[in-house]
This record gives C-alpha cells, sequence and structure tokens, in this order.
C-alpha cells in the first residue's frame, strides 16, 4: 500500500526539510480563492515562458488542469431538472477535486494556481512541484537510479562499424550536439547522499523526467474516496471528467528563435526537433540517447525497435522489387499466358453460376499475366530468403536490445526494480513478502485475477466469434455481388465481376476492421485494468494479448480464406457445392494469388496511407482549433476594452497540444505489417518495399508527434519491446508454414514442376493440362461442351495426377518447413543473444561500480574528518571579523 510520511519517518529526517511555505500559497484550495495570477489578463513578464512558478525559481513539475462554468453562465439553459442534475454533478466534482488537492498538500507538494478564459468557458491550471524533502523519498521508494560516477558515452552503430571496414563514408552519420553522459548508477538512498554524483546540487540532482516520474507517483496513488471503489489516483479522476488534463511540461518552444538560443546551447527539446523530428534528418542515424534523455526508455526502446526494423526492410525491399522485376521479364516468355492469349475460342469455360453465360479463357489474358508477375519459380527463393531473413532480424535484434538495456542500465528492470503499478498499490486487499527484493508489497490472490482472466477471455471469444460471423457474410456478400455482376448483361461487368466484387469487399472489410477495432481496444482496458495485474509490464502485456488476437483475426482472416480455403471446395459442374444456398466461391480466372495480392495492397497500403493521413491531418486540424479559439478570445478582448492578453504560458500552450495516449497504436501498426510482409510475402515480393517507404515517413512522422503535437509523456522506464517480440516470434514461425502451404496448394509453380518433369519441359499444352471436361450429365443438359479448372476425369472422379500432385504438395511443405526451421535453428545457435562485449561490460562495469562506491565512500569519511580535525584546531574558535576590527 500507499506509505504515508509522518513527522517520525526516518526518511523525512535524514534530508533537510523546505521550509520555503510557498505550498500556502494555494491558501483553502476552494473554487473562490484568490487566484495567484491571471494568466489570460495580467503578464507573467519575462518568466512567462519559463517552466516556473511566478516567484521565477520554483520548478514545475507538474500540471492539473481542470474547466468550470462562470456563474453567470451556468444556468442561462435548460430545464430545472438538467440545472438540478448538473449542480449535484458539479457539487460532486468539487468535493472531489478538493479532497484530492487537500490530499496533495497535505504531501508536502508546492502549488500556484493560474486561471484563463476560453470562450464561455475558466480553465483552471494547478502547477506543482516537489521540494528536495519529497524528491528523496520517493526516490528511495522508487529505488530511482542515480549517477555514481560519470563515463563517456559510447554510442556505436552495426552499420558505421562495417562501413568503418570497409573505408565506406558513412552518410547516415550525424553531429548532435549535447551528447548525454553515461554513467555508473545504482538505486538511490537518503542515507548514502553524499556518496552519489551531483548531490550537492538539490535542482539538478534528480533529472527532469526522474521529478516527473515521482509526481506521477504521488498523484496516481493518492486517494481522495473510497477504495473499495477505486476512488483513488488522477487516472480516475481524468476519467471521470473532474480533471481535463494532467502532464509534465515540455522544455522550452521545440522551433529555436530566428536570433538563435538565447543561452548558447539550444534545448534538449530544440536539438530532438532539429536532429531527430525534422523531414531533411530522414537518412540519419536517430540521437537515441537524446530521446531516452526527454522520454525516457520506454518510448527510446520503441524507436530503436523501429529504427532496426526499418534498416532490416532494406535488403528485403532490394530483394522483393529484384524478384518482381524478373517476373515481369518472365510474363513475355511465359508459354501457358501465351496459349491462353492465343487460344480465341479454344477454351470455352463452363458458367460460374446457374443464370451465368459461357466464357472464354481468352478473356482471362491480361488478369492471367498480371497473376504471373507474382506467381513465378523466384516467389519460392523469396519466401526462404523472407523466412530466414525473420529469423536473422529477431536474432540481431536480441542483440542490439541487450546492449541499449545495458547502456541505458535497464537491463534487470522487470526482474529487480520494475515496482507495482501505483493503481494496484491502492486497491490491492493484502500484502505480501517479496522474495526477491524482501520488500512488502501489495498483493491480489492469484485465483482471483485467474477467474478474471477466463472471464475476460470468453468475452474475448465472443467478440473474436463475431468478427468471424462478419467474415463469412463478407465471403457471401461477394458471391452475391460477381453473380449479380455476371448475370448482367453488360459486357464489362461481366467480364470484371469477379474483380469488382474482391475489391469493394476488401475496402468494406477495411473500413470494418478501423471501427470494430476501436470498440474492442476500449472494452481490452476495462477488462485489463478488472484483472489487477501487478507490475506495468504484465498489465501492458496482457492488453497486447488481447488486443492483437482481436486485430489478427480481423487484418489476416481475409486474406488467409483467399490464400488456403476459397476455390478449394467448389465442386465441378452439376455438382457444385453450397454454403447457406449459396454456391461456394471460386478464383477468379487469373487465379487466386493475383487476388490475394490484391487484398494485401488494398489493407496494407490503405491502412497505412490511412493511418498517415490522420497522423498528420488531427494534429494539424487540432492546432488550428485551439488557435481559432485564442485568436476569437483576444478579439473579443479587445473588443470589450480589455488589455491584449500576454503572450502564453507554457502550461498553457502545453494543454493545447494532443495527449499522449501510449505506445500501442504504433506497435500494433507495424507488427501487423511485420505480418504482411512475412506470412504472405509468396504472394506480394512488393509487400517489404512498401513496408520500407512507409516506415521512413513513420519514423520521423512519429519524431514530430512526440516533439511537436503530443503532450510530453511521464518518463517510464523498460527493458525492452515487451510481449511484442514474443508475438513477433509467434508470426516468424506462422511466416514458415504459411508461405510452405501458399506455394504448395495456391501457386501454380508445383503443377508446373510436374508437367515439366513428366509430360513437356517446354510447357506446351500446360492450359490443357490443368482443365477439365465438364461431367457427360451436365453436357446432356445444356448440349455445350465446357472446360473447368481441376483434375477430374467426365464423370466427376479425381484423377491420378490430382493425388501424385497432393504428394509432391504436401512433400515439398515438409522439406520447406524443415529446410527453413532448421537454418534458423543454426543460426540462432550461433548468434548469442548478449554479445560478449556486452557481458564483458556488464561484469566490468559491476567491479568499477564498487570501487567506485567505495572511493566516494573514503571521500566521504576523509571529508568528515577533516571538519572534525578544523573544529579541534584552536585557530577555528578565532573570531576573524572581530579580529579584523580590532586591528583596525
Amino acid at each position: 500500500m500507499q506509505r504515508r510520511r509522518t513527522s517520525d519517518d526516518p526518511h523525512s529526517s535524514l534530508v533537510g526539510q523546505d521550509s520555503g511555505g510557498r505550498a500556502a500559497c494555494y491558501g483553502s484550495l476552494s473554487e473562490d480563492a484568490v487566484e495567484v495570477s491571471q494568466a489570460g489578463d495580467t503578464s507573467l513578464g519575462e518568466k512567462s515562458t519559463a517552466n516556473v512558478f511566478s516567484d521565477g525559481c520554483t520548478r514545475i513539475d507538474f500540471v492539473l488542469v481542470w474547466e468550470t462554468v462562470p456563474r453567470e453562465l451556468s444556468g442561462q439553459k435548460g430545464s430545472r431538472e438538467n440545472k438540478a442534475l448538473q449542480e449535484r454533478s458539479t457539487t460532486i466534482h468539487r468535493t472531489w477535486r478538493k479532497k484530492f488537492l487537500d490530499k496533495l498538500h497535505a504531501a508536502g507538494l508546492h502549488m500556484e494556481k493560474h486561471t484563463a478564459r476560453v470562450e464561455k468557458k475558466v480553465v483552471h491550471y494547478l502547477l506543482l512541484s516537489a521540494p528536495w524533502s519529497v524528491l528523496c523519498y520517493y526516490a528511495e521508494e522508487l529505488q530511482l537510479r542515480v549517477p555514481l560516477q560519470a563515463l563517456p558515452n559510447q554510442t556505436s552503430h552495426w552499420s558505421e562499424r562495417v562501413l568503418r571496414r570497409l573505408g565506406i563514408p558513412n552518410a547516415m552519420a550525424q553531429e548532435v550536439p549535447s551528447l548525454p553522459l553515461d554513467y555508473y548508477t545504482c538505486p538511490f538512498k537518503v542515507n548514502k547522499l553524499q556518496w552519489f554524483l551531483g548531490s550537492d546540487e538539490q535542482d539538478t540532482f534528480f533529472s527532469t523526467t526522474q521529478r516527473h516520474q515521482i509526481l506521477y507517483e504521488i498523484l496516481a496513488t493518492t486517494q481522495y474516496g473510497c477504495s473499495k471503489e477505486r476512488e483513488v489516483g488522477v487516472d480516475r479522476l481524468l476519467s471521470e471528467g473532474i480533471f481535463t488534463a494532467a502532464f509534465p511540461l515540455h522544455e522550452g518552444s521545440c522551433e529555436a528563435p530566428p536570433e538563435g538560443p538565447a543561452s548558447g546551447s539550444p534545448s534538449p527539446r530544440q536539438v530532438l526537433f532539429q536532429y531527430w523530428a525534422n523531414w531533411r534528418k530522414w537518412s540519419k542515424y536517430q540521437p537515441l540517447d537524446h530521446v531516452r534523455n526527454y522520454f525516457g526508455e520506454k518510448v527510446a526502446f520503441y524507436f530503436a525497435w523501429l529504427g532496426f526494423y526499418t534498416g532490416w526492410l532494406l535488403p528485403a525491399a532490394v530483394t522483393g522489387t529484384v524478384v518482381f522485376i524478373a517476373g515481369i521479364f518472365l510474363v513475355f516468355s511465359d508459354v501457358p499466358a501465351q496459349e491462353i492469349c492465343e487460344s480465341k475460342e479454344q477454351f470455352q469455360m463452363c458458367p460460374l453460376c446457374k443464370s451465368c453465360p459461357y466464357w472464354q479463357l481468352s478473356d482471362t489474358c491480361s488478369t492471367f499475366m498480371a497473376g504471373r508477375l507474382f506467381d513465378h519459380g523466384g516467389t519460392i527463393f523469396f519466401s526462404i530468403f523472407m523466412s530466414l531473413w525473420a529469423v536473422l532480424f529477431l536474432e540481431f535484434w536480441k542483440r542490439t536490445n541487450a546492449s541499449l538495456a545495458h547502456r541505458w542500465d535497464c537491463s534487470e528492470f522487470e526482474d529487480i526494480e520494475e515496482r507495482p503499478r501505483p493503481q494496484f498499490t491502492a486497491m490491492a486487499p493484502m500484502t505480501i513478502i517479496n522474495p526477491i527484493t524482501g520488500a512488502e508489497e501489495p498483493y491480489f490472490p492469484k485465483r482471483s485475477r485467474i477467474h478474471r482472466i477466463l472471464a475476460g477471455l470468453v468475452v474475448i471469444i465472443m467478440l473474436i466469434a463475431m468478427v468471424v460471423m462478419f467474415v463469412v457474410s463478407i465471403i457471401l456478400y461477394r458471391t452475391v455481388v460477381a453473380i449479380l455482376l455476371s448475370s448482367s448483361g453488360y459486357f464489362w461487368f461481366v467480364a470484371s465481376a469477379s474483380r469488382i466484387a474482391s475489391i469493394s469487399s476488401s475496402v468494406v472489410n477495411l473500413f470494418f476492421i478501423l471501427i470494430l477495432s476501436k470498440i474492442y481496444i476500449s472494452l481490452a482496458h476495462l477488462l485489463t485494468k478488472w484483472e489487477m495485474h501487478r507490475t506495468q509490464t504484465k498489465y501492458e502485456d496482457a492488453f497486447t494479448f488481447k488486443v492483437f488476437i482481436f486485430q489478427f483475426v480481423t487484418f489476416y482472416s481475409f486474406p488467409m480464406y483467399i490464400a488456403f480455403f476459397k476455390g478449394k471446395f467448389v465442386g465441378y459442374p452439376g455438382n457444385y457445392w453450397s454454403f447457406l444456398g449459396i454456391r461456394n466461391e471460386e478464383c477468379s480466372p487469373g487465379g487466386c494469388f493475383i487476388e490475394l495480392a490484391q487484398e494485401l495492397l488494398v489493407i496494407m497500403v490503405g491502412k497505412q496511407i490511412i493511418n498517415n493521413v490522420q497522423e498528420v491531418a488531427i494534429p494539424r486540424l487540432r492546432c488550428w482549433w485551439h488557435k481559432h479559439k485564442l485568436l476569437s478570445t483576444k478579439k473579443k478582448a479587445v473588443e470589450e476594452g480589455g488589455p491584449v492578453p500576454a503572450e502564453q504560458a507554457p502550461w498553457v500552450v502545453n494543454h493545447q497540444l494532443l495527449a499522449f495516449e501510449g505506445l500501442f497504436d504504433e506497435y500494433l501498426e507495424m507488427v501487423l505489417q511485420f505480418g504482411f510482409i512475412t506470412i504472405f510475402v509468396a504472394a506480394c515480393p512488393l509487400a517489404p518495399l512498401f513496408a520500407l517507404l512507409n516506415n521512413w515517413v513513420e519514423i520521423r512522422l512519429d519524431a514530430r508527434k512526440f516533439v511537436c503535437d503530443y503532450r510530453r509523456p511521464v518518463a517510464e522506464r523498460a527493458q525492452g519491446i515487451g510481449i511484442w517480440f514474443s508475438i513477433l516470434e509467434v508470426i516468424t514461425h506462422l511466416a514458415v508454414s504459411s508461405n510452405a502451404f501458399l506455394i504448395a496448394f495456391t501457386s501454380d509453380f508445383l503443377p508446373r514442376v510436374y508437367y515439366e518433369y513428366i509430360h513437356d519441359s517446354s510447357l506446351r499444352g500446360y492450359v490443357n493440362f490443368t482443365l477439365a471436361y465438364a461431367p457427360w450429365d451436365f453436357v446432356q443438359q445444356s448440349n455445350t461442351v465446357c472446360r473447368y479448372r481441376a483434375f477430374r476425369d467426365q464423370d466427376g472422379n479425381l484423377t491420378l495426377t490430382y493425388w501424385h500432385l497432393l504428394a509432391v504438395r504436401l512433400g515439398f511443405v515438409i522439406v520447406f518447413e524443415h529446410v527453413v526451421f532448421f537454418i534458423g535453428r543454426v543460426i540462432a545457435c550461433l548468434v548469442p543473444d548478449i554479445p560478449e562485449s556486452v557481458e564483458v561490460k556488464v561484469k566490468r562495469e559491476r567491479y568499477l561500480a564498487k570501487e567506485a562506491l567505495a572511493e566516494n565512500k573514503v571521500l566521504f569519511e576523509r571529508r568528515e574528518a577533516r571538519s572534525k580535525t578544523s573544529t579541534a584546531d584552536p585557530a577555528a574558535s578565532r573570531d576573524w571579523e572581530t579580529e579584523q576590527v580590532e586591528d583596525s
């Protein structure tokens, strides 16, 4: 449970209490209290753009915001009942807010309140600052790591080392100012304060991000009501609308002034904007150490993984493009394609539905040739290449992750250092001794959590079943639309019926996915909170697992249907199979491969375009709306004869930015993309190229959002990318099996190889080989002989060739999987998860950290000995000021 600070708390007695009394300036904390300053009416002078209180020295660590309606406007509209409800709600909100702020005041936080009038509302800004005693107490409580000894930063990139060995100039390198130092660190202890580096500078000893973490811990664990009703923490108050925002401040403006920064060096935010969020830096290394110092390890790990993934996409994109270009040349020399285009009326095909007409195979010339762009021998090589690429990518990311975790001092975070979530701490019914740290921690019974997880799993299964039902309805929609267009009588509709039905269903499926995912994510948040996970990492892993399963089903179910089920259970003329009275869907005349490539391009590229447009448009529209409201407020103030509002205070500017909602959406977008370029890569060799182009934009777009468009998030520590790595491993294994079955059962590669080996190596007559004649009874009914794609005789029975091909296909799947998995396992054994150099550094730094502690202890003891000696010295008792007066 949350520890309460008392007057006899040993932690409080070890550090000097700040007696400035600035917390008293907040007064009674009531809505009618006299405000410290009116941000919208009076100028704050030169300090208006600095992150300090009005006294010019107290640092702002956090900002709470809420809105109220002036009394003269609160009762102008609405019925008497609505007014009563509004007053009751306002009273409850005011009561909870007052209790919450009273607890913060009692915790020793310094406060200062400002207000601003925006249209018909009054916006209240409460600035919070933690004094030195509170910082020390909670730093030990949170086990924040503080520096013992400074080291030079040894940042390096694997590509930089490779280029240096080859003697090639590195065009990706850039000189970024204010490179952060590296440190030997250990958890903070108040009774060892003098041993830490910079302990005599109270204002800069704790970093800005550590101060934010401390303030958020206080806000998240402060109780304002009944704990059983979960009336704890600022997050609940935000969800109830009692506060509209709670955030730390950015450090100044993102863009430097035209005349250059006044201090002579740019602020951390300006460095990130100029060297990271700048579109001109798209080809440069990301300054990950600067990102980590400003946003925390969790955000830094995301951008490190995204940059690593984008770099690895380059060889995949080049190889895929070469395979696609090779397919273009193969199309013009492909014998089966020439046979189809030159067949004219040689192959009359059976109708696609009862009322559909007969059609000629030569009508599909262009579609068949387009399918050959993706379905050729190069796809086998590329599928094997991408499967091994995925294995290598994950193995080398493990090494990079280990190096970054060591450099950023969080390699043991999840096992030892991570504390229980503030919400879990406040609501857990009991405590237990942690077997690793030996500290008493809040505890929630494991059996109760399992029951809750199982109940949530039932809800998830129901929602996934609903998605599957929708997928089935989309399949029926495709079939019905294709039948209606084929029987319309218009030549263009008849010829393009399958293509129109496929494209329209892909678009409908995409919009359904985007809408339903919003609903499901909100429900997953509620279920995960209810499950009471102990740490933030476990909470996020459980939430991620729930949502990814849903997203996996929604995004991949339709491509999997096209790849593995469509056209496989159709039957034959006169004996077609049906589902719910509708004939099962066949592949288009060009084959299912071209349909799968089309589906991937619509979903993958369409989703990326929609996401990028949203990420660009929403912040721009939001900023425009806030500027519009600001200009209207200024104009109204001038018209009423009031003073012209001064420059906006930093808390007002930061409040106008978008709220940071976590990294889940960013990770999800990239992991789904990873699935598309690995699971179905045999059908679309250009997928890695589209992914690479998107990610080059995505990195700078996300960087710009974090620096310019989002409020500054509370820095969070992390040991890596969490459960996303396990999800990537599952996708990699699934991709191997998927590509094996895709080539074996959907592609024409194996039937062509079989025909070359058994019949004719030139592939002449291959088209006739793949077409069967309609059964006799069907021919007698229609008095017309027609063909269809199958290996059946004229009685409708499967031929021996079908069973030979089935054996070849199953054998190919087994060989493909075993070869790829074996090579992948060999790679995993040859590439250690932790680089040897990192293991040596870990052992070396543990040794040096002990030496640094011992050295600091010796220096501290010598300092104390000198002070005792100077006290015992007779000269120390002389009054130098008095003697100087007497001598004069």
